[in-house]
C-alpha cells in the first residue's frame, strides 16, 4: 500500500488548535502520513499567546534530515519560522532535498496579534523560502506587510498577488478571512497563479471560532498536493475543507476557538 506523506515545519500550539497540532490532525484526516519539525514550542490558547521559545537552527535542520533522509515526504508546508537563523536553516535543507510540492504559510502574527517572528526576519523568509514555494497562502495583514501598502478594494488585491509573485512563488493566495471587498455572508480568497485571477468561494461562518484556520487550510492543501492532486484541485478541496471545520467548529476555550479538524471530506476530487 502506498501512503501519502506530507511534513509540517512550524511551532507547536500547546492547546492543539494551530501550528504543528492542527497540521497533524489534518493530515489525519485526509489519511496522509504527517511528519512535523518544530521550530518552536509554544504557550498558547484561544485567547492569546503567554510566550515562546524558540528551537535552535541546527536542531531544526536535524529534524528535517530525519524526516526525508527515511520517510521522504510528497509535499511540505511551512509555518512559523520564528527568526532568520532558522528560515535560513529551513530553506538550505529544501534546496537539498528538492522539495517540490511547497506550501508556505507566512505566519506572522497569533490570532490575537501577538507577533510570531522577528520583524527582520520577513526579509529572509521572502529571499530564502519564497522562490522555492509552490504556493503562498498570506492573509490580509499578512500581504499587506508583504506587498508594503493596504489592501482596500478588489485592485489592492490584484496588486498585492502579482508582487508576491514575482517574489518566487507560482501561485499565491490571498486569503478572504480579513477581507474589505468580500461580501454579507462571503469569505472568498483569491488566487494568482501568474497568468490568471480566480476565486474560491465559501460561506462565512463564525468569526470567533477561527483560531487556527491559516494553518489547517494551508495543511489541507499540502495533504491534498501529497495525495497527487492538482494544485487547482487541492486549492478547492483545502477551501471546502476548512469552510466546513469553521461551520462545524466544537466551541471551545473562552477566547478564538479552533476549528473542527474531523470536518467531513468531501468526495468529489479528493480520490
Amino acid at each position: 500500500m502506498t501512503v501519502p506523506r506530507a511534513l509540517t515545519i512550524a511551532g507547536s500550539d500547546c492547546s492543539g488548535g494551530a501550528g504543528i497540532q492542527a497540521d497533524l490532525k489534518t493530515f489525519h484526516a485526509f489519511g496522509v502520513f504527517g511528519q512535523s519539525t518544530v521550530t518552536a514550542v509554544v504557550a498558547e490558547n484561544t485567547v492569546g499567546v503567554q510566550g515562546w521559545q524558540a528551537i535552535a537552527p541546527e536542531t531544526v535542520a536535524m529534524q528535517i534530515e530525519s524526516c526525508l533522509s527515511d520517510i521522504g515526504t510528497d509535499a511540505a508546508k511551512t509555518g512559523m519560522l520564528v527568526d532568520a537563523a532558522t528560515i535560513a536553516a529551513v530553506a538550505a535543507k529544501l534546496r537539498e532535498h528538492r522539495i517540490q510540492n511547497l506550501v508556505v504559510d507566512p505566519v506572522m502574527r497569533a490570532k490575537g496579534g501577538d507577533p510570531l517572528i522577528a520583524p527582520e526576519a520577513v526579509e529572509t523568509l521572502v529571499r530564502e523560502i519564497f522562490p522555492l514555494a509552490l504556493v503562498v497562502t498570506p492573509n490580509v495583514p499578512e500581504a499587506e506587510a508583504l506587498a508594503g501598502f493596504s489592501l482596500r478594494s478588489e485592485t489592492d488585491f490584484r496588486r498585492a498577488a502579482e508582487a508576491i509573485g514575482r517574489m518566487g512563488p507560482r501561485i499565491v493566495v490571498m486569503k478572504g478571512g480579513h477581507s474589505p471587498v468580500n461580501r454579507e455572508g462571503e469569505s472568498a480568497d483569491f488566487v494568482w497563479d501568474g497568468s490568471e485571477w480566480w476565486t474560491l468561494a465559501g460561506a462565512r461562518h463564525s468569526d470567533r471560532n477561527t483560531h487556527g484556520t491559516g494553518c489547517t487550510f494551508s495543511a489541507a492543501l499540502c495533504a491534498l498536493l501529497a495525495r497527487g492532486e492538482s494544485p487547482e484541485t487541492a486549492l478547492r478541496g483545502a477551501k471546502a475543507f476548512i469552510t466546513e471545520a469553521i461551520r462545524t467548529a466544537p466551541g471551545l476555550g473562552h477566547g478564538h476557538g479552533p476549528v473542527n479538524h474531523w470536518a467531513g471530506v468531501r468526495d468529489e476530487g479528493m480520490k
